[in-house]
């Protein structure tokens, strides 16, 4: 991994803007990442001998190598009088500061919002903790466990077999909710000249996402059923099998206009003819009826052969791919979708970039991986 200073980039959204972290794990790091992405300068503080998330295994192994670049790395021993001064020293520096450690480990420190705002008044102060205020706010929370008491497993998971979504989607969008914040808080700062404390949390981004489950019985009535057993708002809304043994696709009709379009192209006999289905709500009704035939139709075309046709009819579909299948998408690699990291071993990987385009520009790789402690140096001196 290389230890060369990131180079500023003047036209980058918040260059100048100046990020220290301590961090772990993922919510707080993905918070660092997005800001580093968009031309921050971010100060990643590690403990001596680096943060453990480096060496985490099996499905952790990921973590670091994704939400840690364009970083760089000091590694300090909060535990002496010097480590503690110089993490003050870059947080006095600071516009904003960003931690996600236990409640109150930063404060006894000396590094919490109140000490450090007493010197820096402008600071943004950013806590990505598992609760915000109330009587869980002390609890120890990982995404997992938010994701089983917010509900968002229930839904998931087939009735009784409550199951976590197949990625940190609450870490990370826990993460980009405190990117929101500070943003906010940089907007503010600039009419009133004072920081402000920001707090994000795992359990009550998990309670805004399956909020349109609780509006659902609001509307309907009846508590909202596990997505495996839903009842959809569509009639083909479904994952597919195609002639190829193992090989599925999802296809969504989800208008009236898209009806009409699938039926004048695939041929349904009586059903796509039928008048009773030129509805949306009738066709959901419908639904034991229309979906066996349009699994017996497609069931004897090949995806790839479906997938051209459902492309240039303009409807929604997608094949069921793998994650590590992505590096190869066209897509991806087609305009900066995909950028390259290196790995502790030095192997290159091809890791996804943010998803946004700036000006009609993506934001890739201004500094790699940094090792543990690259930048003492640097920024110690």
């Amino acid at each position: 991994m290389t230890e060369t200073p990131p180079a500023a980039d003047p036209a980058a959204p918040l260059a100048g803007i100046e990020v220290v972290e301590f961090t772990h794990m993922v919510m707080g790091p993905s918070i660092g990442l997005i800001l580093a992405d968009l031309g921050a300068d971010v100060v990643k503080v590690e403990p001596e001998g680096g943060d453990q998330t480096r060496r985490l295994l099996g499905s952790g192994a990921g973590y670091f190598p994704m939400f840690n670049r364009n970083k760089k790395s000091v590694c300090l021993d909060l535990k002496s009088d010097d480590g503690l001064a110089a993490a003050r020293k870059l947080c006095l520096d600071a516009d904003v500061v960003i931690e996600n450690f236990r409640p109150g480990t930063l404060d006894r420190l000396g590094l919490g919002y109140a000490a450090l705002s007493a010197d820096n008044a402008g600071l943004i102060y950013c806590s990505a903790k598992g609760f915000l205020t109330g009587p869980y706010e002390k609890r120890t929370a990982l995404d997992e466990v938010t994701q089983m008491m917010g509900g968002l497993a229930y839904m998931t998971g087939p009735p009784g077999r409550p199951l976590r979504a197949g990625s940190s989607v609450i870490d990370i969008t826990g993460g980009m909710f405190g990117v929101i914040g500070i943003l906010a808080a940089l907007e503010q700062r600039h009419r009133t000249g004072r920081g402000a404390e920001i707090k994000c949390s795992l359990y009550e981004t998990t309670a805004f996402l399956v909020g349109q489950h609780i509006a659902q019985q609001a509307v309907t009535g009846l508590a909202a059923r596990p997505m495996p057993v839903r009842v959809s708002a569509w009639a083909i809304y479904d994952v597919f099998e195609t002639a190829e043994n193992g090989e599925q696709l999802f296809v969504g009709v989800v208008s009236d206009a898209q009806w009409n379009t699938f039926t004048q192209a695939f041929d349904l006999g009586a059903i796509g003819a039928d008048p009773a289905y030129a509805t949306n709500n009738a066709r959901v009704l419908a639904r034991d009826t229309i979906l066996p035939a349009v699994r017996a139709l497609f069931a004897g075309m090949s995806r790839a052969d479906l997938v051209a046709k459902l492309e240039r009819l303009g409807l929604p579909f997608a094949p069921i791919m793998r994650p590590d299948e992505l590096v190869s998408d066209p897509h991806l690699n087609a305009a900066g979708g995909l950028v390259p990291v290196t790995m502790e071993n030095g192997a290159v990987a091809m890791l996804p970039a943010l998803p946004l385009e700036f000006d009609g520009a993506r934001a890739g790789i201004r500094h790699d991986l940094p090792r543990a402690g690259a930048h003492n140096a640097e920024l110690l001196r």
